[in-house]
């Protein structure tokens, strides 16, 4: 008897280590992901949002209790998992923000960007107006319980109407100067990036033959079809384990190499699906033709529109991630908005192709799982018309990212409106409706 259960306890005591030690390594792309994204965001909201508050940036997730995040080296951050398991870490580099690598990347210099030329960097605190600040209240939850208005998350509202701030208002805790996470809206400022190299030259949007290694149909795919999120490369937008954009944005290093990699899943424009590894892969291509990794967006972009707060991270070995990752002050967004609202013209000078971004809020006339989506820009008006968003005119089109960020631009009221929040809660964030009622106040 003795000896069987001294059998059992020694089984266990081998078995039951292997048995975790097994579990670890099953769920260990899971927890990556988790620490990754925790890593990133500890670090981006201290160094680069200047805040002290991360944890408030994490989505609901069952991992987030036990996640543990700690400096490294006076600018980094390591997180884990109970201090022990899946450790990633995070470096921040002046004007570049924070990259996740195993090592602190080296990312070269930024271009200084300063403030000069843009208008609403140092412009006055709007006068109020009755009628507008009480549509803004409404965006901000102001009619809500307590509760639903923590769940709708607005962090910043700013309203520019005849290029004039008109309306700011901002969550205790953020104001003019806190730098926000935009999240996909980084997609649309990448088609003004886009736009400026077109413009210079640099490339042209029918280039094909864009990767050495397609030999095969990948290599029809074009700069348009990249933008246009239409390339046909194999994808995965949802966030769960084991996805092209969870392996994409937390544990590869070189991102645009990844995406890549993709195989065809549809022949070149043809077939439009919502694809995060577009975008990134299209930064990919423009720093290369331009001789510029990180530093693209602001030499190119930031400098020129005086967007001195604009944060574009990188990954590992300096591709821009031109899907999600730019951070800006409110203010900053409001100009990208108003850039584009001004079809690429800024104190007078030409920055985009005439037309640019008429053509780049044309939604794209194939099967879709994105509706409404265009070039980097979500339109308003479909391909057949009808609207996506029924309150608003057919010529408005949108910004959009995650967790109910938003610019909305409507030509026809000279509108632009900015909305950024942490809302993981909940689906509406009533932007839209402030946008209509904003278009309905009389004199618009």
């Amino acid at each position: 008897m003795m000896r069987w259960l001294r059998r059992i306890l020694i089984g266990l005591l081998i078995g039951v280590p292997i048995l975790l030690v097994a579990a670890y390594w099953y769920e260990r792309p899971l927890l990556l992901t988790g620490t990754g994204y925790a890593a990133h965001n500890a670090c981006a909201v201290e160094f680069v949002a200047g805040r002290d508050d991360p944890t408030e940036d994490l989505p609901p997730n069952p991992l987030v209790p036990y996640l543990r995040s700690e400096r490294v080296e006076g600018d980094g951050v390591e997180a884990s998992i109970l201090g022990v398991f899946a450790k990633q870490r995070a470096w921040y580099t002046p004007g570049f923000g924070c990259t996740l690598a195993d090592e602190r990347p080296d990312l070269g210099t930024a271009t200084e960007v300063s403030a000069t030329g843009n208008p609403f960097a140092d412009a006055p605190a709007p006068e109020p107006d009755p009628a507008v600040e009480a549509a803004v209240a409404r965006a901000f939850g102001d009619d809500l319980s307590e509760a639903d208005r923590e769940d709708l998350g607005t962090r910043a509202v700013l309203v520019v109407r005849g290029g004039e701030l008109v309306a700011e208002r901002y969550a205790d805790g953020f104001d003019a100067d806190t730098p926000q996470l935009g999240w996909s809206m980084t997609k649309s400022v990448t088609n003004l990036l886009l736009g400026r190299l077109v413009v210079e030259g640099v490339v042209g949007l029918e280039d094909d033959d864009l990767r050495p290694e397609w030999d095969d149909e990948r290599a029809d795919i074009t700069i348009t079809e990249l933008g246009q999120m239409t390339s046909g490369l194999e994808w995965d937008e949802a966030y769960d384990l084991g996805t092209p954009i969870t392996q994409m944005l937390y544990r590869e290093p070189d991102m645009a190499g990844y995406v890549a990699s993709q195989p065809a899943a549809h022949p070149p424009g043809t077939d439009q699906q919502y694809s995060s590894g577009s975008t990134t892969l299209l930064c990919s291509i423009l720093g290369e033709a331009a001789g510029v990794s990180a530093d693209l967006p602001r030499e190119q972009l930031f400098a020129p529109l005086g967007l001195s707060s604009a944060v574009l991270e990188p990954d590992a070995v300096g591709t821009p991630v031109c899907s999600s990752y730019m951070w800006a002050t409110p203010r900053d967004w409001a100009t990208v908005g108003q850039f584009a609202l001004q079809g690429g013209e800024w104190n007078g000078e030409r920055l985009l192709p005439y037309g640019w971004m008429t053509d780049s809020t044309i939604a794209v006339d194939v099967p879709t799982d994105a509706d409404g989506y265009a070039t980097g820009w979500w339109a308003n008006e479909r391909p057949d018309g009808s609207l996506v968003e029924t309150e608003l005119p057919a010529d408005a089109y949108f910004a959009e990212g995650h967790d109910g960020q938003w610019i909305v631009v409507v030509p026809s009221s000279d509108l632009v409106v900015v909305r950024l929040g942490f809302s993981p809660e909940v689906d509406d964030v009533k932007v839209v409706e402030l946008a209509a009622e904003l278009i309905a106040l009389p004199g618009d």
